[in-house]
């Protein structure tokens, strides 16, 4: 049973490896409205969902997100593809962060980079960051695998096959926890010194 459970494991990390990302050419580089925008997130990250009924963007969550600061409002009911990209971030970082967080990674980078014609471009930055990302999946799969095993070599003196999955498959879950916790910990604590650096400077 165990081993059954490991291989479920590890077919599920070569999904993750396999998961689908939305590449730079990938992002249209003409102006859409908002009903092909939802249309091209949801063809493209449609993995990503957890239940088929997931939504991946919705109308509501565009305009949420223009209301909020996030997302600059569409230029005639058009969005661009710097719209789209900024969309992009956010349906990530919604995942694991409040809104005002999101809005204190992002703004800045709107405030410099949006419609910006002279040096990086938003494009620029996102194709640097999606290469950031490819070359770290590999080791975040590693880094899986041996939490894997180390949970498994958990309560080696449980001999019961049920209770042995349960406690292990705890285990599991508590150590992945554990990082994400480390990690969201780490992204607020960035967040918190910037802003504090914003209102000493003030």
């Amino acid at each position: 049973m165990q081993k059954k459970y490991t291989n479920e494991i590890l077919n599920l990390l070569r999904s993750i490896q396999n998961i689908d990302y939305i590449t730079p050419d990938e992002i249209p580089q003409i102006d859409l409205y908002m009903d092909q925008v939802t249309t091209f997130m949801d063809e493209h990250l449609r993995s990503s969902k957890r239940f088929e009924e997931d939504k991946i963007l919705t109308k509501t969550m565009i305009n949420n997100y223009t209301k909020n600061n996030l997302l600059p409002p569409p230029v005639k009911k058009k969005y661009s593809s710097e719209h789209m990209l900024l969309l992009i971030y956010i349906y990530y970082l919604k995942n694991f962060l409040s809104i005002n967080d999101i809005q204190s990674i992002l703004n800045p980078l709107t405030e410099k980079f949006f419609g910006s014609e002279d040096g990086l471009s938003l494009s620029d930055i996102y194709r640097q960051i999606v290469e950031l990302e490819q070359e770290n999946i590999n080791s975040q799969a590693r880094d899986i695998i041996r939490k894997l095993n180390k949970s498994g070599e958990a309560f080696a003196d449980v001999e019961d096959p049920e209770e042995k999955k349960l406690l292990t498959t705890f285990a599991f879950i508590c150590m992945l926890s554990f990082d994400v916790w480390v990690k969201k910990s780490v992204i607020e604590n960035l967040i918190d010194d910037t802003l504090g650096d914003k209102k000493k400077s003030k």
